[in-house]
């Protein structure tokens, strides 16, 4: 390859020529120094008036062609491959999200994560890596991001340092900016999959079992209480979203989130969502402001998309007082622990309130805890499902009801395992039973798989 040679970048990315090691940096230098005095004619040259009266599609054709005109007058600088990814990245810069177009449009990429303008991550598979995308400096960096805030209403700025946002195809944007962030700015974008994950997908994908999948179907058809459990980024909402499929479509369902991840396909559903404090403090609605709100709206079913604060005492009383079937999250590495959190957490709502009597309370509110886990591999799995059976003295009694039992790594290191029934009929099944929900016992056995059964339960064909 001589010193002229280039490559063509993926769309969206931050043209890099490849030259010869001695005259690369100073060919990308000069390349994206043309970019940002392209960029500036660009600009210079739209009449913003136009912009606010014409369709996006008349728009982006527009720009392409002017674009196109600007590059052209450099075509002795520049070979096809970099005029063609020049009008796309002028393109972007102009109407889009920069260098951040390619990553929100690849849809094999599940999370965003920048470290200041010259380290992009992103995750495929569950697992990271790091990204040829850079941005041209950090003011570049703070100014996609300002404009991604903007689009859906919100500020972030060295006033207010902060921002959680949920934007239009349905990604969680998390910024920090400076000085809280000391490469100048940290952002988390979590996408939104374009189709939403179902229960066939967990069954496929080994991260549940069959007969996992039925019990738990059945358990949100008969209005169990259930908490699901785990770290960040197991997937806790996806399996959220995937139970509440379950949910009968005749009953009335109140979702309350920080940033509106669930995607409900029942005809009834009110969603609400927080609001943080403005810059004088004033106007935040949180999360048991939304719930209390929510006791008032007649629900069937209370979903809360994550208890972290002083909403889980409320969350426990609403599930202990006539609304069954409640679902939520909760941030813990087992079940067991889960109910620590939950106890801590309602500890801090009503410190008054002894410890016994919370206890207690979780004890006869919630009935089931899914704890799911993401390996080292990136697999996501439901690692426990247990039940909470009341209080043994002054703990809260619990035991499995199936687990996933590893046993080393394959030839490509990724782990091995299956998933196992402790053997215990829970006591729910007769709860169940009332409510028209026929499980077999067999379900719970070691070794029995009765497939035609569990289809049924599975599909809601068993009441």
């Amino acid at each position: 390859m001589n010193s002229t040679e280039t490559v063509a970048s993926p769309r969206g990315a931050t043209l890099l020529a490849t030259p010869s090691t001695g005259s690369q940096d100073t060919r990308s230098k000069r390349l994206l120094e043309l970019k940002v005095r392209l960029h500036q004619k660009l600009i210079n040259g739209i009449d913003m008036r136009v912009m606010e009266t014409v369709s996006t599609d008349v728009l982006v054709t527009q720009l392409r062609s002017a674009a196109e005109n600007l590059c052209q007058d450099h075509i002795d600088l520049l070979t096809q491959e970099e005029r063609s990814q020049l009008v796309d990245e002028l393109v972007d810069e102009t109407l889009g999200l920069g260098p951040l177009e390619s990553l929100l449009n690849d849809p094999t990429v599940s999370d965003i994560l920048i470290n200041g303008p010259s380290n992009v991550f992103v995750e495929r598979r569950g697992r990271l890596e790091k990204t040829a995308t850079q941005f041209r400096s950090l003011e570049h960096l703070i100014e996609i991001v300002q404009r991604i805030a903007g689009r859906v209403g919100r500020r972030i700025d060295e006033s207010s340092p902060i921002v959680d946002a949920r934007l239009a195809d349905g990604s969680r944007l998390n910024a920090v900016f400076r000085p809280l962030a000391i490469d100048g700015a940290l952002v988390s974008i979590r996408r939104a999959s374009s189709r939403p994950f179902t229960a066939t997908d967990l069954v496929a994908h080994s991260s549940i079992s069959k007969e996992m999948l039925a019990f738990l179907a059945a358990c949100v058809g008969g209005g169990i209480n259930i908490v699901i459990s785990g770290g960040t980024g197991a997937g806790k909402t996806t399996l959220l979203n995937i139970l509440s499929s379950f949910i009968p479509s005749t009953e009335r369902i109140v979702t309350i989130e920080d940033a509106a991840e669930l995607q409900l396909q029942q005809p009834h559903v009110a969603k609400m969502e927080t609001r943080p404090a403005n810059l004088d403090g004033r106007g935040e609605v949180t999360s048991r402001d939304l719930l209390r709100n929510a006791l008032r709206m007649r629900p069937d079913r209370i979903i809360i998309g994550e208890c972290r604060g002083s909403e889980t005492f409320d969350m426990l009383q609403s599930m202990n007082t006539g609304h069954d079937g409640g679902l939520s999250t909760v941030h813990a590495n087992n079940s067991r622990e889960a109910i620590s959190r939950l106890t801590m957490l309602t500890a801090m709502a009503v410190p008054d309130l002894p410890m016994h009597i919370i206890q207690r309370q979780i004890a006869s509110s919630i009935d089931l805890v899914v704890q799911v886990s993401r390996l080292e591999s990136g697999q996501r799995k439901v690692t426990q499902i247990s039940e909470v059976t009341g209080m043994l003295g002054e703990n809260v009694s619990m035991h499995d009801i199936f687990t996933w039992q590893p046993s080393g790594v394959n030839a490509d290191h990724v782990p091995v395992g299956q998933f196992v029934s402790s053997g215990i009929v829970p006591a729910c099944v007769e709860k169940l039973k009332q409510k028209g929900w026929d499980l077999p016992l067999e379900l719970f056995s070691m070794g029995v798989n009765p497939e035609e059964r569990i289809d049924r339960v599975w599909k809601g064909e068993m009441r």
